[in-house]
């Protein structure tokens, strides 16, 4: 093992330790905090500017409802969203397995990620529809 390769170990899981802090304190924001009632979340610009939900709009509510075990709840706020999680979680999974056994970062190939973006347009333009079918796809509260 080279030189380089054992000093950039303790700084890795430096950065790993800093990113999981993070991410842990913005949770338990999220989780004490509800974006319905406190208003010093980020706002959509999109939204703010067009009247229309993008993709993203209804994600903070969806991860509080998530934090406190409303799958129901979290689904209409932002079902891509929701849906999208095993994948994005179990993708997260092979990324630190791969790196733990210091093999090569797996790689998503394009026509996943072409997919992915399909559909963020497909549900951005189905939510916005008026029609009742689409009704759960537009979060309310």
């Amino acid at each position: 093992m080279s030189s380089s390769a054992v000093r950039s170990r303790p700084a890795e899981a430096l950065v790993w330790a800093l990113a999981l802090t993070f991410a842990g304190a913005v949770a338990l924001l999220l989780y004490w905090f509800d974006p319905v009632h406190f208003h010093f979340y980020p706002v959509c610009v999109f939204h703010q500017v067009t009247g229309l939900l993008c993709p993203g709009c209804g994600t903070l509510r969806a991860l509080h409802q998530l934090l406190h075990g409303h799958v129901a709840a979290a689904l209409r706020f932002n079902a891509l969203f929701v849906l999208s999680l095993p994948f994005v979680g179990a993708y997260g999974l092979r990324l630190a397995l791969a790196q733990a056994a210091r093999r090569p970062v797996p790689c998503v190939r394009p026509i996943w990620l072409w997919i992915a973006l399909g559909a963020m347009i497909l549900f951005g333009i189905l939510r916005n529809l008026p029609f009742p079918a689409f009704a759960w796809m537009a979060p309310s509260g």
